[in-house]
């Protein structure tokens, strides 16, 4: 389930007997089940369960508690139930009025703890969800346990109280330790790390000349110090945050980190994909061209662009092209499997081997039924409209 980290071991710890008096259903047996397990508790017992036992909705509701059905025990009294045991105690909303002591579930938790640390048998018992236990029943413990909830509105599900208790008893066997804590990555941050960040800081807002008004320079720069020394960061925060503010101060470095291609730029991307395309499938060869494939896709130029988003967003091709999507060993800049048609962007001065390159992908193309449309990128920027009214006129066609 959710949460549940099987290659860890659990907690093996001795605590209460949990007997639970003529439930009624299935499923509020297995979701006490699951709520034992996740407080370690082991021992269920049932006193007469209305449906009989096994029961298919327990194990259905139990969500992977099955060691804890595996192991019930049946009675058919709650004397039987408790014969073993020398400190009970019985779970109730309601004052039944008898001269016995009403702890809640906190200080119960702590006689459990110490009665079962010093060889004693505890037990803890739950009646039925409709009417809870019999005074009779309630007469055979030794404590009541009751609940600090809404007195308005104080019934709670059968798991719920067990949930209740055994959360409480858990916490105290195992001192309150929390299952994991936030990892530590890296070690404190050095003052000498944090001076040289905050000048490194101090120098690129000067540069900009964020540190204005003069008079209120330094009281910015208190400012600015003490939310980094409040963060208490670490090296490897330090490594970071100075990182960002390079980034920030440098600015965008090359179309690699996801500018815009001119032409000419498209242009030698083009040729270098053209001429290992030509090399044969090594996986060198292989592997370069889709770096560089991956490289014009994540880069369009300006008309690259401006056809994509005509070709997504006008009604009349919406949906039906991709960019830059392979058809078996081609990519060709959009195409559409719907159409069978590709679309080619031309830039202007392109080397031989771009052309013999495109070339050879549009014989392979059209062989397996493919149209090929080139487009000119100088036609595309200064008329766009009249290249999408001959991208139309081609699909009529086909």
């Amino acid at each position: 389930m959710s949460g549940t980290d099987k290659t860890k071991a659990g907690h093996d710890l001795a605590g209460p007997v949990v007997i639970l008096v003529e439930p009624q259903l299935g499923e509020n047996i297995g979701m006490t089940a699951r709520a034992m397990g996740n407080f370690a508790l082991t021992r269920l017992r049932l006193v007469k369960p209305r449906d009989g036992w096994p029961n298919i909705a327990a194990q259905r509701a139990a969500a992977g508690a099955d060691h804890i059905l595996d192991k019930v025990e049946l009675f058919d009294t709650v004397e039987q139930a408790i014969a073993d045991l020398t400190l009970v105690f019985a779970t109730t909303a309601r004052a039944h009025d008898q001269a016995k002591p009403v702890v809640g579930p906190e200080a119960a938790a702590g006689e459990i703890v110490a009665h079962v640390g010093a060889g004693g048998g505890a037990g803890i018992l739950f009646g039925r969800e409709r009417s809870g236990l019999t005074n009779d029943e309630v007469a055979l413990a030794n404590r009541i346990i009751t609940f600090p909830v809404n007195p308005g509105f104080a019934s709670l599900n059968l798991a719920q109280a067990v949930l209740l208790m055994g959360y409480e008893w858990f916490k105290l066997s195992t001192r309150g330790a929390l299952p994991f804590a936030m990892p530590e990555r890296s070690e404190p941050a050095s003052q000498h790390q944090m001076q040289a960040f905050f000048d490194n800081l101090v120098a690129e807002l000067d540069r900009v000349e964020f540190l204005r008004p003069p008079e209120k320079r330094d009281t910015m720069l208190v400012n600015l110090r003490n939310i980094f020394t409040r963060m208490d960061p670490t090296k490897q925060d330090m490594h970071t945050l100075h990182g960002v503010v390079m980034a920030i101060a440098e600015g965008r470095k090359g179309p690699a980190k996801g500018g815009v291609l001119d032409g000419a730029q498209a242009t030698r991307l083009r040729a270098l994909l053209a001429e290992q395309g030509q090399g044969g499938a090594t996986a060198d060869n292989s592997s370069t061209v889709r770096g560089l494939a991956r490289l014009l896709r994540r880069n369009p130029t300006d008309a690259e662009r401006l056809l994509w988003q005509a070709l997504t967003k006008d009604r009349r091709f919406a949906g039906g092209f991709k960019r830059q999507t392979p058809v078996g060993r081609h990519i060709p800049d959009f195409v559409s499997f719907t159409h069978r048609m590709a679309i080619e962007l031309v830039n202007a001065g392109e080397t031989e081997a771009i052309a013999r390159d495109r070339a050879g992908r549009r014989a392979w193309l059209e062989e397996r039924d493919y149209r090929v449309i080139e487009m000119a990128v100088a036609d595309v920027e200064r008329d766009l409209a009249a290249e999408l009214a001959r991208l139309e006129a081609g699909l009529q066609g086909r």
